[in-house]
């Protein structure tokens, strides 16, 4: 019979991470990421917990990933601690041994729960040249108007339809803020809140559906940025914050 591998200690403490991918490091991959954590790891020399088996991986939990090429603000992960560390320590060191662009914003500690079940929808910022506020004011009021937008993308397991109107909690259109290099006649503003799902709806499925329901047709220039990602309050479509106590203590 095959040895069996010794089995790992369970974690003493497990820390959530938010950070932000900016810049040039918004077209770094999930997986091109979490190899760049895992070596940062190493660096910081964080006492980390490993899983059990014959191929012991850190135990790193990864949840809500934003699309290649989205920028974002509020990406978040948990790691387990083979030791008890203070998280300012941790933020710290880690975010030092992280190539610039890829940012740790907050490191807390968990008092349990699934951080995956606290992420109920995405609040995202589409910046769209080319297009004018009243033709994406106007594309938002039909969107909103509408009960079911059928959209298409190719996926790993084929091409898949689904409706993206469902996701939308809330979308609004607007111009740029003044005093700003963008010109708010040749460009506008979609901030959108997208409930999360099965399949999950992204930004560019917005973007396609608005085009599907009346022409609107963004630039390639079009830029995603989520801004918030947690918990939806059902009442104001608004995002909450998954890392604050409160929510740590509900989950």
């Amino acid at each position: 019979m095959r040895e069996q591998p010794e089995q790992q200690a369970p974690p003493v403490q497990r820390l959530r991470i938010r950070y932000a991918k900016r810049g040039r490091l918004r077209f770094t991959s999930h997986r091109d990421f979490s190899r760049a954590f895992e070596r940062a790891v190493f660096r910081a020399r964080i006492p980390m917990a490993y899983s059990s088996g014959f191929n012991p991986h850190p135990r790193i939990s990864y949840a809500g990933a934003a699309p290649t090429g989205s920028a974002s603000e509020a990406e978040y992960l948990e790691i387990g601690l083979a030791e008890v560390l203070d998280p300012a320590k941790v933020h710290a060191e880690l975010d030092a041994a992280l190539p610039p662009g890829l940012d740790l914003i907050e490191v807390v500690a968990s008092a349990g729960g699934s951080l995956a079940d606290l992420l109920e929808a995405s609040h995202w910022r589409i910046t769209l040249p080319g297009t004018t506020p009243a033709a994406a004011a106007g594309a938002v009021e039909k969107m909103l108007a509408t009960d079911e937008v059928m959209v298409e993308r190719m996926t790993k397991k084929g091409l898949r339809t689904f409706d993206a109107r469902a996701a939308i909690a809330s979308m609004v259109a607007s111009a740029p803020i003044p005093d700003t290099d963008v010109s708010a006649e040749s460009c506008a503003i979609l901030d959108v809140v997208l409930r999360h799902g099965t399949p999950s709806v992204r930004p560019d499925d917005v973007l396609a559906a608005l085009r599907e329901i009346s022409g609107l047709s963004a630039s390639a220039a079009a830029l995603q940025q989520r801004l918030a990602q947690g918990p939806l309050d059902p009442r104001n479509g608004t995002v909450g914050d998954p890392l604050s106590p409160d929510r740590d203590a509900a989950g």
